[in-house]
């Protein structure tokens, strides 16, 4: 069973903005992380790499487990 996980954009945001960084554009400038990735992780659209992270966290001063947001499975899969 693989975990189902995403970028938790709001705290990211919460961790951004403490550290001046209110748009897309600042939180690609601190991390290196391109603008479009970052855009495609806060929408959910993509599940981010460890790496991305990593990156992110280390920026703003916060945990992997704080960026990580696990889904819900569905009712029955299991079944």
């Amino acid at each position: 069973m693989t975990s189902n996980f995403r970028l938790h954009a709001a705290r990211l945001n919460e961790a951004a903005a403490a550290m001046g960084d209110h748009s897309g554009y600042a939180i690609a400038k601190r991390t290196g992380i391109s603008q479009s990735t970052l855009s495609r992780l806060r929408r959910g659209q993509a599940r981010p790499a460890s790496t991305t992270l990593l990156l992110l966290a280390a920026a703003y001063g916060t945990s992997v487990e704080d960026l990580v947001l696990e889904a819900e499975e569905k009712a029955g899969a299991a079944a």
